[in-house]
């Protein structure tokens, strides 16, 4: 059960790093990687809908047993960035920077998947006791 806490609480810091910068490089992006951002409601959403993802490891982290389920979508959460990535890098429709990113998100699916497989589900006697 460490592995899980450790695995999530650093697949949570990593992400809000990484996503609460999106909130001010809105114009930055669409000067330095052209064309400029056309749709802000997608682009707001994603980051808000990742930083939101990233709360929910936090709360996993803080007693993986008890929310053993909800590391299910968390890994489809990371599998859905990280294949799309690699799908539009293959289609040489992002920058080499960006496989890295869809990368890391494989990487931390696959520690989840770990994590997962790691974690007991606690016996109905436990869960009472915790609810």
């Amino acid at each position: 059960m460490k592995f899980a806490k450790v695995v999530f609480w650093i697949a949570a810091i990593y992400g809000v790093v990484a996503i609460t910068p999106l909130y001010f490089l809105f114009n930055n992006i669409g000067r330095q990687d052209p064309p400029p951002i056309t749709h802000p409601g997608f682009y707001y959403g994603f980051a808000g809908v990742a930083l939101a993802w990233q709360i929910a490891f936090m709360v996993i982290a803080t007693d993986p047993a008890r929310f053993r389920p909800f590391m299910v979508p968390s890994v489809l959460e990371k599998v859905g960035f990280g294949i799309a990535i690699v799908v539009l890098y293959l289609q040489q429709r992002v920058h080499p920077t960006d496989l890295i990113l869809g990368c890391i998100d494989l990487l931390f699916a696959l520690l989840f998947l770990i994590a997962f497989a790691g974690t007991k589900q606690r016996s109905g006697l436990e869960r009472a006791r915790w609810s």
